[in-house]
């Protein structure tokens, strides 16, 4: 009985995803007050970013031959 609901709501959902693709949703804009406050922001995420990618290339690929305290 669910397997049968679940696929009618499947069979469903792909038959209206079409109609709903086509629709026209007209979006309102918002006004726009002043600049962005977040300039020159994305350069730092990206060096950020490339830096962690190295940070985690560098902990992966490192020897760990480090020796305990024990010895």
């Amino acid at each position: 009985m669910i397997r049968t609901v679940t696929m009618a709501a499947a069979a469903l959902s792909l038959a209206a995803a079409p109609a709903l693709a086509q629709a026209n949703f007209e979006r309102a804009n918002a006004p726009v007050e002043g600049e962005s406050e977040l300039q020159g922001t994305g350069l730092l995420i990206a060096a950020l970013a490339a830096a962690a990618v190295v940070a985690g290339i560098i902990i992966a690929v490192d020897d760990d031959d480090d020796e305990g305290v024990s010895g």
